[in-house]
């Protein structure tokens, strides 16, 4: 029997963090071919870079995959190369700079810091991972290569499945729900947070037969609440906290159409968003922002125009698209087939794969 390679997973990120549970499913995946370790980020972030390179020593792995491009894990994988010469690889899903100014909050020297952690990054690991196809094709404009894995999801474990039960607790029989997913995350620069849209698409269609639904939780949640009760739609919009990852099957069920919504710009345009694939794989209708992967793996009908990087008229053209779809309900039924396309794009053991050659190349 041949001795399995060595690799040491750095998550920059708790267990039960997004990144957490990539790494987790690409290990499972993994396991017959590469003997894994899997390293997270503790809270102490500067205490966690020594942690991880005392780690990595310990480990003695003969490669090292980087989930995220955040400091602690670049940092203490950079330092664990420079004595061993282990090849690394760093994985990520967005563009650090152009987000950390965007949504604001950090000073000029905090920018400059976060550009230099970008490009020292993507320069100084030995292969690079995005998860969106047009941030490869921004690499490759500043010479960058780079393999796509986009954000997966495990299709059987999401496939559809009914929800009457949960949907008449919940006040939801008899109408047309919309919802969105995802930690809400209010941006003082922007005004806006996740689930700004849906609220003012419900403001839009108030008292039609159509209620909002937001999963989750965050800074932003309690600003959405108050606009609801100033907009005077509260009977028409229900807010969920968080849920365990193994119970969102269930409540997305309780969705007849979904959003991901991205600003078209360099932040958006390269994402694929860890929330399409489980909307896909869950056969959710979608209504998404033609910007980024959604743009390439959903049909026209579920792609909405959308400007710049907070579009107040998107609200309005998402409400056209709605009414449509309450006029014509038949038209939901099209989404069964993004299920096929999920397995096919966004099914772990598929995008496993592609981490194993991207290991065997470095």
């Amino acid at each position: 029997m041949s001795v399995k390679r060595r690799v040491a997973f750095v998550v920059n990120g708790t267990p039960g963090s997004p990144m957490g549970s990539r790494a987790q499913a690409f290990a499972r995946e993994l396991e017959g071919a590469l003997d894994i370790t899997l390293l997270y980020r503790q809270p102490r972030k500067v205490r966690a870079i020594g942690e991880m390179v005392a780690a990595l020593r310990s480990s003695r792995p003969e490669a090292v995959y980087v989930f995220d491009l955040a400091y602690s894990g670049v940092v203490a994988s950079a330092l664990h190369t420079l004595g061993t010469r282990c090849p690394w690889v760093v994985d990520t899903g967005d563009a650090i700079f152009a987000l950390a100014r965007s949504v604001g909050g950090r000073g000029p020297a905090g920018l400059l810091l976060t550009a230099a952690l970008e490009q020292f990054g993507l320069r100084a690991a030995n292969a690079v991972v995005v998860r969106g196809t047009f941030h490869q094709k921004l690499l490759a404009g500043q010479c960058l290569a780079s393999t796509v894995i986009q954000d997966g999801v495990h299709v059987d474990a999401f496939r559809p499945r009914p929800a009457e039960e949960l949907r008449r607790r919940l006040g939801l029989e008899g109408v047309l729900t919309v919802g969105i997913l995802g930690s809400s995350i209010w941006s003082d620069r922007l005004r806006v947070c996740v689930g700004w849209e849906l609220v003012e698409l419900i403001r839009t269609m108030k008292g039609r037969p159509v209620k909002g639904v937001l999963i989750g939780d965050g800074s932003g949640v309690p600003v959405l609440r108050e606009r609801c009760r100033s907009y005077g739609i509260e009977d028409q919009m229900v807010f969920i906290d968080r849920v365990p990852y193994e119970s969102l099957p269930e409540y997305l069920g309780l969705m007849d159409v979904t959003l991901s919504t991205q600003s078209n710009d360099v932040v958006g345009q390269v994402r694929t968003t860890g929330k399409l694939p489980l909307y896909m794989a869950a056969g959710r209708y979608i209504l998404a922002t033609d910007v980024g992967e959604a743009s390439l793996v959903l049909p026209e009908a579920m792609r909405v125009p959308y400007q710049g990087v907070v579009d107040p008229a998107y609200p309005v053209r998402l409400a056209e698209r709605v009414e449509g779809l309450l006029a014509r309900p038949e038209q939901l039924k099209s989404a069964e087939s993004l299920v096929g396309v999920a397995r096919e794009r966004f099914d772990y053991p598929v995008l496993a794969r592609r981490v194993l050659e991207v290991l065997e190349r470095v």
